[in-house]
């Protein structure tokens, strides 16, 4: 398995990353939204029965 960031292999600790640099900079990816799927906002529907 290679790491999904570097493509280095994978090491068994970190897994699927191959260090913790690898497994750092993908948490960063999601917590700035980088994974996130776009779509169209919900309409609000508030005071309909």
């Amino acid at each position: 398995m290679k790491c999904p960031i570097c493509g280095k292999p994978a090491a068994e600790r970190y897994r699927p990353f191959c260090s913790r640099r690898c497994a750092d900079v993908d948490l960063a990816h999601w917590l700035r939204g980088d994974y996130r799927i776009p779509a169209e906002p919900v309409p609000d529907n508030d005071g309909e029965a």
